[in-house]
């Protein structure tokens, strides 16, 4: 009989296999002409600069170690800001205008959007099947579209719960295990402490209610021959969304920009006392918080039945850009900077990232790395183990999550002015095929 792990691969191969088809058929040439990547780099002994935007915190640590133990390839590292407050228009921008940088950041769920525009290179050639093995299947499927490799993993993202443990003691609550759970202690936390909520909707992010859908086993995009099927607004996502509804119509949670200081502030309060984030959360509320230090713990994320489950919220590439001559030096410089201890232990060090590598080897070395002070010690990394072990299988991004996303944060906001959170997705649905057929793209709804 065939392994759990065998069986899961293999429905992710036959999940993946179908969104390629649609993906190579219908978006891009490259997907059918071979590796477009340049043999270009640092093989030949000759020093090469490679440009490199991203956002990603710890990633200038990355950079100064990889330039000090690599004297053939010296990274020129620009921040820019994060996709959704902008990094991506700058990226496309700079596509659009020949002046891209060799190699930039970029989330999964953007990934087959930067695709479908011909903006980042096919890899293929340049990374083998051993160093696929490194990272998770999941995170591997992510970068694998139309059967061609676009991108290599950094980090993997599953959900996660943190809260603070005062503030729950104080109400006489332990971690909800449950969404029914979550809810009934968001109404007990809300009683014994009427200016406090259990956590936060952000109307400008959508990834945490994906994340929900994801949880749920919904599939918002399936490519089946050389069409899109997109079902943003039913199926299980209607539950997470009438879930969120009754959240926010009986004020048992706040609905507030995400890392805003609105925000922050009411974390600072004890005004908001969790967070449904992800693994890289823990470095955010640590270098947020710096004076609570010992109040916060992660839980598992809640689940409908209570079994272990969880999508990602976010989750980041490298890719390297179309226009790129030295595919071959920024494959290096991301192979490096996601699979050695050097390049995982400079991202975690700085103190501000507590990622999860999409290489689980490293775990061990990210933990180590990472000071769990502010979680009183708390093993955080065994939840974000055991979290990413149950990550779902078979989601796939859809080609133009930007409309997507945008449609949803449009609609969003307008939840406390009479929106719903279904009207929300139904607007996004529209949206969604709109723009994918305006793209020339075969869609079912």
């Amino acid at each position: 009989m065939p392994s759990a792990s065998f069986s899961r691969r293999r429905a992710l191969r036959a999940a993946s296999g179908a969104t390629a088809a649609a993906l190579c058929t219908t978006l891009l040439a490259a997907c059918g002409s071979g590796d477009s990547s340049s043999d270009a780099g640092a093989s030949d002994g000759k020093p090469v600069t490679l440009t490199f935007w991203a956002w990603s915190k710890g990633t200038k640590e990355v950079v100064d170690a990889f330039n000090a133990s690599h004297p053939n390839i010296k990274v020129t590292f620009e921040e820019i800001p994060s996709g959704v407050a902008g990094g991506y228009a700058k990226i496309t921008n700079a596509v659009k205008a020949g002046n891209a940088p060799d190699v930039f950041n970029v989330e999964y769920a953007q990934l087959p959007d930067f695709v479908s525009q011909g903006a980042v290179q096919n890899i293929g050639k340049l990374v083998g099947t051993d160093l696929k093995a490194k990272y998770l299947p999941q995170a591997v499927e992510l970068t694998t579209l139309g059967g061609a490799t676009w991108a290599l993993p950094l980090d993997a993202s599953p959900q996660a719960f943190y809260y603070r443990k005062d503030l729950f003691d104080k109400a006489g609550l332990t971690p909800p295990k449950t969404w029914q759970e979550f809810r009934t202690a968001a109404q007990k936390l809300k009683q014994a402490q009427p200016d406090a909520r259990i956590a936060t909707f952000f109307p400008d992010d959508p990834v945490t209610l994906e994340a929900m859908a994801w949880q749920a086993d919904a599939h918002w995009f399936t490519g089946v021959g050389d069409t899109w099927n997109v079902d943003v607004n039913g199926g299980r996502t209607k539950q997470a969304a009438e879930y969120w509804q009754q959240l926010i119509a009986e004020d048992l949670v706040r609905v507030q920009p995400s890392f805003s200081q609105q925000w922050t502030a009411s974390l600072q309060k004890g005004e908001t006392a969790g967070y449904l984030g992800a693994s890289w959360g823990g470095g955010v509320l640590k270098s947020t918080l710096p004076d609570a230090a010992g109040k916060w713990a992660v839980a598992p994320v809640p689940t409908w039945d209570g079994n272990a489950a969880s999508g990602m919220v976010g989750g980041t590439t490298f890719a390297v850009s179309k226009d790129s001559r030295k595919a071959r030096a920024a494959v290096e410089f991301a192979t490096w900077a996601t699979t050695t201890p050097e390049g995982i232990k400079a991202r975690i060090a700085s103190g501000t990232s507590s990622a999860y590598p999409a290489a689980p080897a490293l775990v061990p070395v990210a933990k180590e790395a990472f000071k769990a002070d502010f979680y009183g010690g708390q093993d955080i990394y065994a939840v974000y183990a055991d979290a990413a072990k149950s990550i779902k299988p078979n989601w796939q991004w859809g080609p133009a999550m930007g409309a997507t996303n945008t449609s949803l944060k449009d609609s969003f906001g307008k939840l406390t002015q009479g929106g719903t959170v279904q009207g929300a997705l139904d607007a996004a649905q529209q949206a969604t095929l709109g723009e994918l057929k305006n793209r020339g793209l075969k869609v079912q709804q």
